[in-house]
């Protein structure tokens, strides 16, 4: 038996395919370069949920719903918010996630995301939170809610790009336990209230954050070179490299960097960043030549989720915004099989007595 279940086949689905040594994801068909040019998050909701919550979705009728869905998630802020000044943001989430009715709609879902995160972030700062424009993008809207004004073009661009390359990654735990919950007929609430549970593990949804208190340390010291090849011999795990699915390069990550490119100077530390990646390009071949060990999506989204204005507590909220679309399609496929997942163990325990 695999540790971890790498390589067991779980489920069959048409949401997405990943390519380890091709260093590319499609989602139904599109490959992400496609998503980020042509789709955007609302467009590649649109496929994703597509014969799952109505048939023919587009990116506008898409944006139109999200727009009306905040409404209603703002409209219903007052219970959940109440709790937000003594609550942690991940508790807070929690039981803003928990008080959404099972009749809630895959819109309302994501809209409970993208209005929450802000929200709470402003309660917490002491700060009234902020009634969204259903006439703006989810990336648009969320920018504007946690700051106060409208933000910056290139800003709003790289977010979109953020949410839409990170909105499915095929059975990740969180994708799988939305499945699992799916499977058993709960609503689709509990569903996605589930996945993001699993989603706050360190070892999945939390990664950005540390990501970036790495790139403090190396900020830090007097030799990078020296600093990176210490890690390496220590055997201490560098954040933002390396990677479970991909051998190579990131397609997620290129695609936010191409974006961070764009926001010219308001990109922060890419310059920078750069420079660690190089160290430990040149580290890695030292200390054990022949292996690679690029850089993942953690690195950019890190260096983009920070170039855009937002605290690092609340990183893995905000990935979970692009990523509750991608929990909903996997809990709306499921559905379609009509069958529990219900997989078998292989008892290890001590010998059986008759």
């Amino acid at each position: 038996m695999q540790s971890g279940l790498d390589g067991v086949v779980a489920a069959e689905t048409i949401l997405s395919h990943t390519d380890r040594q091709a260093a590319m994801v499609w989602v139904r068909g599109h490959a992400l370069p496609d998503l980020v040019a042509n789709h955007g998050f609302e467009g590649t909701i649109a496929l994703l949920w597509d014969g799952f919550a109505g048939d023919n979705l587009t990116r506008a009728g898409m944006t139109e719903a999200f727009g009306t869905a905040r409404q209603r998630a703002f409209d219903g802020s007052a219970a959940w918010l109440a709790g937000a000044p003594g609550a942690t943001l991940f508790e807070a989430m929690r039981v803003a996630l928990a008080m959404q009715p099972d009749s809630a709609t895959p819109a309302d879902l994501v809209a409970v995301f993208t209005v929450a995160v802000p929200a709470l972030l402003r309660v917490r700062a002491g700060l009234p939170a902020i009634a969204p424009d259903p006439s703006l993008s989810t990336a648009a809207d969320l920018l504007r809610m946690l700051n106060g004004v409208p933000a910056e073009a290139e800003k709003i661009a790289a977010l979109d790009t953020y949410f839409t390359v990170m909105a499915e990654s095929g059975l990740s735990g969180s994708s799988f336990t939305a499945r699992v919950v799916a499977s058993t007929r709960a609503s689709l609430a509990c569903a996605v209230l589930g996945a993001w549970c699993a989603f706050t593990g360190a070892l999945h949804g939390g990664a950005p954050g540390p990501t970036l208190d790495m790139l403090d340390e190396a900020e830090s010291v007097a030799d990078l070179d020296a600093w990176v090849e210490a890690k390496l011999r220590a055997g201490e795990r560098l954040m933002g490299f390396g990677h479970r699915v991909f051998a190579g390069n990131d397609p997620r990550a290129e695609a936010m960097r191409q974006s961070m490119v764009r926001m010219g100077p308001m990109a922060g530390r890419l310059v920078f960043a750069t420079r660690v990646e190089q160290a430990v390009a040149a580290a890695i071949e030292r200390v054990k030549p022949g292996r690679k060990l690029p850089p993942n999506v953690e690195i950019m989204a890190a260096l983009l989720l920070d170039s855009v204005g937002l605290d690092r507590e609340a990183f893995t909220p905000v990935f979970a915004v692009g990523r509750s679309a991608g929990w909903i399609a996997h809990a709306l496929e499921q559905r379609k099989t009509g069958r529990m997942i219900r997989p078998t163990s292989a008892y290890v325990g001590p010998p059986l007595v008759a």
